[in-house]
């Protein structure tokens, strides 16, 4: 500390006998300000002219207080350097150079906002007196990135004051930053309805922070703009800018035009189609009121902008107007559009039914009252086209003729868009029996077989089944519709048979034989016939004999349970149709040999 002391002690007793000593004047050049950024190095440099050398120059520098008076901080002449200490410099500063060339620089590091003095630097010459430069140390410190908070309230065209839009802020800056707002790329200013108001802060670090609002009176084109500040700050050697995110605010405005629209379906619009109408104006202000009225009647007031009629008839053709009232400027504006409702009535068929004498021609229409659209005709019969037009005609109708046509009306350009009509034929005619692919049938033996007989005719015909001996056969069952019968019998097959199917109206009768041949039968048959006619033969022989007392001895009063006779037998002469023999037989049913007959 001692040594501190006497080095300063020194340096002021040099610096006050070069001084007294001083006659004339040294010139000396330095820069008018040095700039640099906050914890940089700054070197400041002293240029002067002398004509002694190093041995008779002294360097001496000063920095200066806020109260006007110097501080020095360095000393040098020939024979030593000396730092100052004590001085907020002492460990910060250097000076390179010795003064042979003309130049020493004073370097300072770590350099802070308290540093942003001015620097003095004396030259003092044995021979051409002293002089001295000054430089002014500019510190500066660059922002931190800027910010830009909007109000989330929504504005009003109708405010009466000038709203308060948002607020931007800078900080840590030096010097002191500037805030500029814009609206899109215009500088807004404190001018036609507009006030900026800044506020500054010197923070404890000698830093400055700008805070910077605006406020305006908005309108309808403010709902769309972009608003956002621009910030510019000092750097060594000029200035820099920088600039916020962009913020929009959400502005109310009433409407100036309104437009209402069918929003589905998309196209034409027909009878049971649901409409969705959809009203919206040019505004947003929520004080506005949509309703959609019809010339028929309707008011309905929208809550979502739409307005959902369901299942419409050509009643809801017509024009619909939506309004739309502002309720704090009270003035209301309209927008119509027409819709038109197509339609289709169910298609009208004449005759609707009808019964035409087979061969005779039929003549139907069919026709549906629509709006005007072009349609197509179609008539269909058992699912097939079978006409197309207005008109239908049947020439030489017949059975096949009877049944049910649909007259379909369609309008192409209209999807689902179509109706029909029905008309039913029944044609009248002598019973036709359809008849099947055989008639001819072989059977089994006590099988049975069931006939069946199918006819068309009207009025419906009623059918008899008989066979070739006129026997009445019965009906197992039967089936009829409005232009046929189907009857079923069965037979049991007996021997070979023919049945007969008998249809019959008021105009005529048809017939239909089926011919059933019994398969493998005969011979069983003619043997079956043959035994029972020998048993009732040899049964009457018997009991001739019996009468007469030919097989019961003399008397005839022998029992023949008792007593067998082997010498009297009684023979009956068999003839057979494959045999030229006689066979004689017993009663004992024992075959004759020739020589007994």
């Amino acid at each position: 500390m001692a040594v501190g002391n006497s080095a300063s002690l020194l340096l002021g007793l040099l610096v006050l006998v070069h001084t007294w000593g001083a006659w004339a004047a040294v010139d000396v050049n330095m820069e008018d300000r040095v700039e640099v950024f906050r914890g940089d190095t700054a070197q400041i440099a002293c240029m002067f002219t002398s004509v002694d050398g190093i041995g008779g120059v002294t360097i001496m520098w000063f920095y200066m207080l806020q109260k006007g008076e110097r501080q020095q901080i360095y000393f040098q002449d020939s024979t030593m350097k000396i730092t100052k200490q004590g001085t907020p410099y002492s460990d910060r500063i250097s000076v390179n150079g010795t003064g042979a060339n003309g130049v020493v620089v004073l370097t300072i590091n770590d350099v802070q906002l308290r540093d942003e003095v001015e620097f003095i630097c004396l030259i003092k010459s044995l021979t051409d007196g002293t002089g001295e430069g000054r430089t002014k140390l500019r510190v500066f410190a660059t922002p931190d990135l800027p910010t830009i908070e909007a109000v989330e309230t929504a504005f009003s065209v109708h405010d009466l004051k000038p709203a308060k839009i948002g607020v931007c802020e800078v900080t840590n800056g030096y010097p002191k930053p500037n805030i500029t707002w814009y609206r899109e790329n215009t500088p807004l200013r404190n001018d036609h309805g507009v006030s900026v108001v800044s506020v500054i802060t010197s923070e404890y670090s000698g830093l400055f922070s700008v805070k910077s609002e605006v406020r305006m009176m908005v309108t309808k084109e403010d709902k769309d703009a972009k608003f956002y500040c621009e910030v510019n700050y000092f750097v060594p050697g000029g200035t820099r800018m920088t600039e916020t995110n962009r913020i929009n605010i959400t502005v109310y405005y009433p409407s100036t035009a309104v437009k209402v629209w069918v929003e589905s379906p998309k196209g034409k619009i027909k009878e049971g189609d649901s409409i969705e109408l959809q009203c919206h104006g040019d505004g947003n202000s929520p004080s506005s009121v949509l309703t959609i009225t019809h010339d028929g009647g309707l008011e309905e007031t929208l809550d979502d902008n739409r307005l959902v009629l369901s299942n419409v008839t050509r009643l809801n053709s017509g024009v619909y107007h939506c309004n739309s009232l502002d309720l704090e400027s009270d003035k209301e504006i309209t927008g119509n559009t027409t819709v038109f409702v197509n339609y289709l009535d169910p298609a009208v068929v004449i005759p609707h039914d009808t019964v035409v004498i087979q061969g005779e021609e039929l003549v139907a229409t069919c026709n549906a009252l629509s709006s005007p659209l072009t349609h197509t005709v179609v008539w269909f019969k058992d699912g097939r086209e079978i006409s197309r037009g207005h008109t239908l005609k049947l020439k030489d109708t017949t059975f096949s003729t009877a049944g049910t046509y649909v007259c379909v009306v369609t309008v192409a350009e209209i999807e689902g868009m179509e109706t029909s009509g029905t008309l039913r034929v029944t044609v009248k005619g002598q019973p036709k029996i359809i008849r099947p692919d055989n008639t001819d049938i072989e059977e089994s033996f006590e099988k049975s077989v069931n006939l069946n007989c199918m006819v068309r005719g009207f009025p419906v015909p009623s059918i008899t089944w008989t066979t070739s001996d006129g026997q009445v056969l019965k009906t197992v069952s039967q089936e009829e519709t409005e232009d046929s019968v189907k009857s079923v019998v069965s037979v049991k097959v007996m021997s070979d048979i023919t049945a007969v199917c008998n249809a019959s109206n008021e105009y005529g009768t048809e017939t239909l034989t089926f011919s059933i041949k019994a398969k493998g039968s005969g011979v069983i048959i003619a043997v079956i016939i043959i035994c029972i006619l020998l048993l009732a033969i040899l049964g009457s022989v018997l009991y001739f004999l019996y009468k007469k007392g030919k097989i019961c001895g003399r008397s005839g009063k022998q029992d023949l349970s008792k007593e067998k006779s082997s010498k009297d037998n009684i023979v009956v002469e068999m003839k057979s149709d494959n045999t030229e023999e006689a066979i004689l037989l017993g009663v004992n049913g024992e075959k004759q040999p020739p020589s007994d007959q």
